[in-house]
């Protein structure tokens, strides 16, 4: 893993103190070369130890390690990527898309295919999945939703906490209830969560990858990695990444059964058509 994608991974689960240093790397890249670590220290106002703590709880052996590793990273990007981004012309347009894919990049690397893999196994398994997210979380419910149910897969959504919590007195051990929420901090859903746990039902979350009450009472928890100085990208960066990591659920679950693929088929043009005039 790139050491920029696996700090900025980290990053929201960082010291105060640390998320100095990892800002000033990711803000800095190109010119940590010229920085020994005892200057790096200088610069943020700290001491040269809690640089070289921060380097070691990243899994480097020292700040020469972290330095040789960015400086190769940085190399590769350049030599990889720079034609493509000047192909684009639209150079915040190729910023942002950049900053996205570098989310993604983080996001793909903190969630184990393990997870990925019993979240998937838990959809399947589920005789009903409960989904629910409140404000922009519920666009990715929504879509997500109406693609369990083109796989044949019963898929029970609200927006509405209140009709969600009288859903889900029907469900069943064995059912997976799925809880988007950015920062996993809205009471009504952790409550929402601890009831059906008490039903053995599945709990998979999708929160920031931050401590949170949700994320810490989930079965299954997927994280995503996206930060961004700009609070504008930020909520953009977000929501995309929380996407690709719902869109790669959709992609499991289609080539992982060739029935329910060919169900999926044979729905799309069912709908197509309905809809034709």
């Amino acid at each position: 893993m790139s050491p920029l994608v696996k700090i900025r991974s980290e990053r929201d689960r960082m010291s105060a103190v640390e998320r100095r240093i990892a800002d000033f790397i990711l803000e800095n890249a190109q010119l940590l070369r010229d920085y020994s670590s005892q200057q790096l220290a200088n610069a943020l106002g700290i001491s040269q130890s809690s640089v070289v703590k921060f380097t070691q709880k990243l899994g480097f052996r020292g700040y020469p390690d972290l330095k040789y590793s960015v400086g190769e990273a940085i190399g590769r990007v350049e030599g990889d990527d720079a034609p493509a981004a000047g192909q684009r012309g639209d150079a915040i347009g190729a910023e942002l898309w950049a900053r996205k894919t570098r989310a993604e990049e983080a996001t793909h690397a903190i969630n184990a295919p393990a997870t990925v893999a019993a979240v998937v196994a838990a959809i399947e398994r589920a005789r009903r999945v409960f989904m629910i997210g409140v404000g922009e979380d519920d666009l990715h419910v929504r879509t997500f939703a109406m693609r369990l149910s083109l796989l044949g897969i019963t898929a029970i959504r609200h927006a509405d906490v209140g009709r969600m919590a009288a859903q889900v007195g029907m469900a069943e051990a064995g059912d997976v209830l799925m809880v988007f929420s950015e920062h996993g901090r809205h009471a009504a859903l952790a409550r929402i969560a601890r009831f059906v746990r008490e039903r053995r039902v599945h709990v998979v979350t999708v929160t920031r990858h931050t401590a949170n009450p949700l994320r810490a009472m989930a079965d299954l928890a997927l994280v995503v990695a996206a930060h961004d100085d700009a609070s504008y990208v930020q909520a953009l960066i977000y929501q995309s990444t929380v996407q690709q990591l719902v869109d790669t659920l959709f992609v499991h679950l289609c080539e992982g059964d060739e029935q329910r693929h060919q169900r999926l088929v044979e729905n799309f043009d069912r709908v197509q058509q309905l809809l034709e005039p």
